[in-house]
């Protein structure tokens, strides 16, 4: 892999971190600016809503744009964001600078997946992207426990200090390896063709099977903290090292997605989303139990991240030679996941359900996304044309 690969892994760290940790901060957020647990889960929402609208919009609008000139101003204003929010003692202005963030932060995911798809072959996107990815399961390895650490000792503010300092380390990474200057105008995507790709139904099955499978994981990941303490019995010093374990089975399962996606994706994803489906059962069942509650919970890292190479090699392969805008919006049909999961979990718990009912809400999600995977894998497809269209002509069975 190009250096520049691991060095976008290495940034979506950095801004993965804020992504995550919140997970683990939700006592403290609620304390500390007097909401309810689940308002203050609203700000994990909040982040989705910013990228699931930040993704396509700045993916069109940096379709000229110097790549390098467009990372380093998503992860300049990104910085930015989380000063503010350091500084801030209000939620209003704090569920803001969340979905300000979260918009240039979806532009960077847009840049990257297309820097990635044009540094390597074809037949590597799958595993490429899983190298950038990873940087979002290093983020629950280290940056979500050091996180929610920090929050425990030193207050969640220094938590967002520390984000902003790792996405100044990440501009130099970024002004080091990735090349300026505009794209060669014979290789610049053209919007005309981006928007007929779209026009494959196939792409937007594999869109819903993405929202649906980040919303199984969500619903359960977005209330770990609370449903460790609340439910489980842990002490809040024990939440950072399960969290850590949890990042820990992501960065296994993504690795191992990773090398199984490009050649049988639709196998990765029916064995992860069925281990999920199957693990959320076991946790509403047993979430009181310490020793289950702790191996369910780092096998459900581990079969969800595992899917993740998978539902973006189906896009890439779905959409041929425009897929800017098809990746922008697959981020997207993530981060509606995103703003599913801590949503429906926010409401069970409002409405007085334990946090083990997460696991049940999780189930009939997990189901649906089974499902759509089972009739795509039935459909014969149409091979894509150089502008991303896709004919009328041979189609192949998929499998």
């Amino acid at each position: 892999m190009p250096v520049a690969v691991y060095v976008l892994g290495l940034s979506i760290f950095a801004q993965g971190t804020s992504e995550l940790m919140l997970a683990g901060l939700l006592p403290e957020l609620s304390a500390d600016l007097d909401v309810s647990i689940p308002a203050a889960g609203l700000l994990i929402s909040a982040f989705a809503v910013g990228m699931l609208v930040g993704a396509p919009v700045l993916a069109v609008v940096t379709l000229t744009w110097s790549r390098r000139t467009a990372l380093l101003l998503f992860l300049a204003i990104f910085a930015l964001t989380h000063v503010a929010g350091a500084l801030t003692p209000n939620y209003a202005v704090l569920l803001s600078t969340r979905i300000v963030g979260a918009f240039v932060y979806a532009g960077f995911w847009s840049v990257a997946a297309v820097t990635v798809v044009a540094l390597v072959p074809a037949n590597s996107r799958a595993r490429a992207m899983s190298v950038v990815t990873g940087g979002l399961t290093i983020a629950t390895i280290v940056g979500l426990p050091a996180g929610t650490m920090m929050g425990q000792h030193l207050g969640w503010r220094t938590a967002f200090w520390t984000v902003a300092g790792l996405c100044v380390l990440a501009m130099a990474g970024v002004l080091a390896t990735i090349p300026g200057g505009r794209p060669d105008p014979e290789q610049t995507p053209r919007l005309r063709n981006e928007v007929r790709a779209l026009a494959n139904s196939r792409l937007w099955l594999a869109f819903c099977t993405t929202a649906l499978v980040t919303t199984t994981i969500l619903v359960v990941f977005s209330y770990l903290a609370p449903l460790l303490i609340q439910t489980t019995g842990l002490t809040p010093a024990a939440v950072p090292g399960v969290l850590a374990l949890y990042g820990l089975g992501s960065f296994i399962g993504i690795t191992l997605g990773g090398r199984t996606a490009d050649a049988l994706p639709f196998h990765t994803l029916f064995a992860g989303i069925a281990g999920l489906t199957m693990l959320s059962t076991i946790l509403a069942l047993t979430a009181s139990n310490p020793i289950i509650a702790i191996t369910v919970i780092v096998l459900l890292g581990g079969f969800g991240f595992a899917t993740n190479p998978a539902l973006n090699a189906r896009v890439f392969s779905l959409a041929g030679d425009a897929p800017t805008l098809a990746t922008a919006i697959n981020f997207s049909a993530f981060n509606v996941g995103i703003t599913a999961g801590p949503w429906l979990g926010g409401l069970a718990i409002a409405a007085g359900a334990d946090y083990s009912a997460l696991g049940w809400i999780a189930v009939p999600t997990g189901l649906t996304a089974l499902g759509t995977v089972v009739v795509a894998a039935l459909l014969p497809v149409s091979s894509p044309d150089h502008s991303g269209r896709y004919g009328s002509g041979r189609t192949r069975r998929a499998a």
